[in-house]
């Protein structure tokens, strides 16, 4: 199925997470959706069940797969799981920035020599999960604000060579003041116009999102839930073309 929205982006900013239980229904949601709409990511869960046989299934399939484990060790194995993640075709994946600069650039390192096509997978760190708020932030002892600390991870992701952050979508307008244009900005706690907050603490709408400064916008439940997933992408991507028109 085709509509207007499919010639909206020649490079789609959705990334749908695909926060299933099992191969099987990631699999029949993936069928339901149009590759040239949008991208997947497989988190956790999903991973931990399926394995990496899934995620080389979609990108057989013709998706861009952002695999989004977060990886947060010592530089060495960090690095070894980044090869590895990127023999598998990946698009994106992810790394905390609170690992450090040894450690990221570890990961910049694996990265490069798994992979295996034109293009090399982007990597980008976590600075501050959207999940949590300034209260969670003291209770491990982080005194400076979120923006602040979430800039100061950006600022250590920068310089270690990544190609961008993980952020929310209220942090992105100052990570672009003080770090520029040439710089990712992947931003989690998307909610459409249409949709419930959820757990999210810190969420935008598309629209918004895009207008501070985000790349790339992972969506859910919005999505996945929907009684027609592919009509709800199409929502999103007209909804998104409606505002910035």
């Amino acid at each position: 199925m085709q509509s207007p929205a499919s010639t909206l982006f020649t490079d789609s900013p959705i990334v749908v997470a695909l926060d299933f239980q099992d191969a099987q229904q990631a699999l029949a949601f993936a069928a339901q959706i149009d590759p040239t709409l949008c991208k997947l990511k497989v988190g956790k869960e999903l991973f931990t069940s399926a394995g990496p046989q899934l995620v080389a299934q979609l990108v057989d399939n013709g998706f861009k797969v952002f695999l989004d484990l977060k990886f947060h060790d010592i530089p060495n194995t960090v690095a070894k799981a980044c090869e590895a993640a990127a023999k598998l075709g990946v698009w994106m994946l992810n790394v905390h920035a609170s690992g450090g600069s040894a450690m990221m650039q570890a990961a910049l390192e694996g990265t490069s020599k798994g992979s295996t096509g034109t293009h090399t997978p982007y990597l980008i760190a976590v600075t501050v999960l959207t999940s949590m708020n300034q209260a969670v932030l003291h209770e491990l002892g982080v005194e400076a604000d979120i923006e602040q600390h979430v800039l100061r991870l950006a600022q250590l992701t920068k310089a270690a060579g990544l190609d961008g952050v993980v952020c929310s979508a209220q942090e992105a307008t100052l990570i672009r003041q003080h770090i520029g244009q040439d710089f990712l900005l992947v931003t989690p706690g998307i909610r459409p116009s249409f949709a419930s907050k959820d757990d999210q603490s810190r969420i935008l709408t598309p629209s918004q999102a895009l207008a501070v400064g985000s790349n790339y916008l992972v969506i859910g439940r919005p999505i996945t839930q929907a009684a027609d997933p592919l009509q709800a992408l199409h929502l999103i991507l007209q909804e998104i073309e409606s505002t910035s028109v």
